[in-house]
């Protein structure tokens, strides 16, 4: 079965803008994070592929880097836009399935990815993992990559779920700590600091924040 990760990223500058931080706080930071994500992505044996979508030409470079298949998206105007570009690409490359994560789960780790994908049931399958404030969806699998569009935004998580039992009976949503850890605030980031998950990515953190 071919996988693909699906990752969409903002511009830098239009990212994070709840964090009170710095534009240059906010641009190391997002190059922590997705250099992280997209490690992990290239080291799991589940996933066949990253592909990143963006116009950032700073997180482009760090695809480079993961062998990643970069998709531009010239518009930005939604992470539901960035999705179906790569939903297109996938198509037409004979992937099979695909999960959306986003760049802000640095803690993510490749067992996190194998205790999710247990829950899958080909020949169909949507897996669901909530936010930590179960107020979005860090993570979305799909089979096939065309069974439902994605419905990112308020309450992602609920109308995903919704949207999937519609389309298969193979729905399940999955609780995975290190999925749901993302980043959209300043608590969030103290939050993450505070998890012996992943000493050498909390330094870096800290680095940036001046906190070290």
């Amino acid at each position: 079965m071919k996988i693909a990760a699906i990752i969409p990223v903002k511009t830098f500058s239009n990212a994070k803008t709840r964090l009170d931080l710095s534009p240059l706080q906010i641009e190391d930071l997002c190059k922590v994070m997705l250099e992280e994500i997209l490690y992990t992505m290239s080291i799991s044996p589940q996933i066949e592929k990253s592909i990143l979508v963006t116009r950032e030409e700073k997180a482009i470079e760090i695809g480079k880097k993961f062998n990643t298949i970069t998709i531009i998206d010239e518009k930005e105007e939604s992470v539901n836009g960035a999705v179906a570009l790569a939903d297109k690409y996938l198509l037409e490359n004979n992937f099979d399935a695909s999960i959306v994560f986003p760049q802000d789960i640095p803690y993510i780790k490749t067992q996190d990815i194998d205790f999710m994908l247990n829950y899958k049931a080909p020949p169909n399958f949507v897996i669901v993992v909530p936010s930590r404030r179960f107020d979005g969806t860090n993570a979305l699998a799909r089979m096939p990559i065309d069974l439902m569009e994605t419905h990112y935004d308020e309450d992602s998580y609920k109308i995903h779920m919704n949207t999937a039992k519609e389309y298969t009976r193979n729905v399940a949503m999955v609780f995975v700590k290190r999925i749901m850890w993302d980043v959209d605030n300043i608590e969030d980031l103290e939050f993450l600091l505070e998890q012996n998950e992943k000493p050498q990515i909390a330094e870096k953190i800290k680095k940036i924040l001046g906190t070290n």
